[in-house]
C-alpha cells in the first residue's frame, strides 16, 4: 500500500513562514509531503555553471530542511522535468492533492497547466494560491474595469484596496501535519554547478533603514537599501510581512513593493511583453546600431564613463546593482549607444541574483521609453550630471573603478552631446513612421 499524501510544491516561495499554499495544504486531511523540483528546462539554459542563483536556492532549501527535521519531516527534491517528477512521485505515493502558489511568468503558466491537466487525469486535486504579490490579476483595476498602465493611479487604487482589505497572514510555521520521513538534498555538484563565491544579503531589514529610505536611497555609496530583492524573487521572505513593516513608516519604501505588483499586473494583462515585443509596439520600429564591440565595453565596465562602468563592474562581481545606477547604465546602453534594450535585458537576466522577468522587462522598457509609464524617449541621462548628483564624492566610483583617473582608463566610447542628438533623431524617425 502506498502512503496517502498531499504534496506542497515549493517554487518562488522558499520559506516555511507565512506561506499561503503551504498553510492551506497543512490544513488538509492528508500528511503533507513538501517537494522542490530542479527543472532542466531552466537549469540547462544557465551557461555559467557557477550561477549563484542555483546556490541561493539550495541554501534556501537547506534552511527549509532544517525547519522540517525537528518535526520528523523532510523536503523531497527532484531533478527532472515537472511532469516526470510527478510521474515518479505517483509511483511512490498515493497523491491526493497538489498544493502550490501562483507563478505568473509565461513558462510557469504552461508548466502549471500541464501539471494540473496531469493531476486531473489521475483524479488528483490541483490547488494554487496567491502568495508572491499582495494584489494580482484583476484585483486592482480602474473605475472602467481596465488595467492600469501608469504607476501612480495604480498605486493609489492599490492602497485604497489594501485599506479596505487588510493583509491576512498565514501562520504555516505553526502547523505540523507533515509526512514523516527523511530525504537527502542534492549537492551543487550533483546538479552540475559549482560554488559562486558570492555572499548573499541577509533577509532582515531595520526600521531605521526603512525610515531613512526616501532620503538616502539614490546614493549608491550608502548602505541604504534593503537588498531584499533576491529574497522577494525566491520568496524567502513574505511580501505581506514586508508591506506590514512599511505601513505608516515609509511611503517610499512601500511604493517600491507596489512596483512589484504593478509589473506582475502588466505581465498578466499584456502578455505580449513576454515574447520580446515592446509594450508600446510602435517602438519596435527602432533602428538600433547594435555595435557588438561597444556592447562588450558596456558589459565589462570599460565605456570610459566611470558611473556606468562602476555599475557594470558591481553587477559582474556581486550579482547586484544599485537601483539608481541600474537606470543610468540602462539609459546609457539604449540612448548613448543605440543598442536594443533587449540586449541589456538579457545580460541582466544572466547576471542579476534578483532577476525577475516582470521587473527586469519593466525596468528596461522604462529606460527605453517603450514601456508602460516609461521615461519619455527624449529623456537622456547625462552620466556626468548623474555622478555629480548621486556620487559627488566619487566614493562609489572609487570602489569599483579605482583607475578612473589613470591613463590606463579608456576614453569615453561616445560623446554625450553627439549621442543625445543622434538618439533623438533615430527615435523621432521611428515614431513618426506610420
Amino acid at each position: 500500500m502506498k502512503n496517502k499524501v498531499s504534496i506542497f510544491w515549493f517554487r518562488r516561495d522558499l520559506r516555511i513562514e507565512d506561506n499561503h499554499g503551504l498553510y492551506q495544504a497543512l490544513q488538509g486531511p492528508w500528511p503533507v509531503l513538501p517537494i522542490f523540483i530542479f527543472d532542466p528546462h531552466i537549469l540547462d539554459k544557465l551557461s555559467n555553471k557557477s550561477d549563484a542563483r542555483v546556490e541561493f536556492i539550495l541554501h534556501s532549501l537547506e534552511k527549509i530542511q532544517s525547519s522540517l527535521e525537528p518535526l520528523g519531516a523532510s523536503l523531497l527534491v527532484k531533478h527532472a522535468s515537472p511532469l516526470v517528477a510527478y510521474q515518479e512521485l505517483a509511483n511512490e505515493f498515493d497523491i491526493q492533492a497538489i498544493y502550490t502558489n501562483h507563478d505568473y511568468e509565461a513558462y510557469a503558466q504552461k508548466r502549471d497547466s500541464a501539471i494540473a491537466e496531469w493531476a486531473a487525469s489521475h483524479s488528483i486535486e490541483f490547488r494554487s494560491f496567491k502568495d508572491q504579490v499582495v494584489f494580482e490579476k484583476d484585483e486592482v483595476l480602474s473605475g472602467q474595469g481596465t488595467p492600469y498602465t501608469v504607476f501612480t493611479p495604480y498605486s493609489r487604487k492599490w492602497k485604497e484596496r489594501l485599506a479596505a482589505n487588510p493583509i491576512v497572514n498565514y501562520p504555516s510555521e505553526k502547523e505540523s501535519n507533515y509526512y514523516q520521513g527523511f530525504f537527502e538534498l542534492p549537492s551543487l555538484t550533483t546538479l552540475g554547478f559549482q560554488p559562486s563565491g558570492l555572499r548573499f544579503p541577509g533577509q532582515e531589514v531595520s526600521q531605521q533603514l526603512i525610515q531613512g529610505y526616501q532620503v538616502q536611497r539614490d546614493f549608491p555609496s550608502l548602505d541604504a537599501t534593503s537588498r531584499l530583492s533576491v529574497h522577494l524573487r525566491f520568496g524567502t521572505v513574505s511580501i505581506r510581512s514586508l508591506v506590514q513593516k512599511a505601513l505608516g513608516v515609509s511611503e517610499t519604501w512601500l511604493n517600491e513593493l507596489i512596483w512589484r505588483d504593478f509589473y506582475f499586473n502588466i505581465l498578466h494583462h499584456f502578455p505580449h511583453v513576454s515574447s520580446g515585443s515592446a509594450f508600446r509596439k510602435e517602438y519596435d520600429r527602432m533602428e538600433w546600431r547594435n555595435d557588438p564591440t561597444e556592447f562588450e565595453a558596456w558589459c565589462q565596465g570599460q565605456t570610459g564613463y566611470p558611473i556606468v562602468d562602476a555599475g557594470m563592474r558591481e553587477l559582474n562581481a556581486t550579482g547586484f546593482m544599485h537601483n539608481r545606477v541600474r537606470m543610468i547604465v540602462a539609459s546609457f546602453l539604449v540612448k548613448h549607444l543605440l543598442i536594443d534594450w533587449r540586449w541589456g535585458e538579457a545580460y541582466f537576466a544572466e547576471k542579476l541574483l534578483d532577476f525577475d522577468f516582470a521587473a527586469n522587462n519593466g525596468g528596461w522598457q522604462w529606460a527605453a521609453g517603450s514601456g508602460c509609464d516609461a521615461a519619455p524617449y527624449f529623456r537622456v541621462f547625462n552620466p556626468t550630471l548623474q555622478t555629480q548628483k548621486f556620487d559627488k564624492e566619487l566614493k562609489y566610483i572609487r570602489k569599483w573603478v579605482p583607475e578612473f583617473q589613470e591613463l590606463s582608463y579608456p576614453q569615453p566610447i561616445v560623446n554625450h552631446e553627439q549621442a543625445r542628438v543622434r538618439v533623438l533623431a533615430v527615435y523621432k524617425k521611428a515614431l513618426d513612421r506610420q
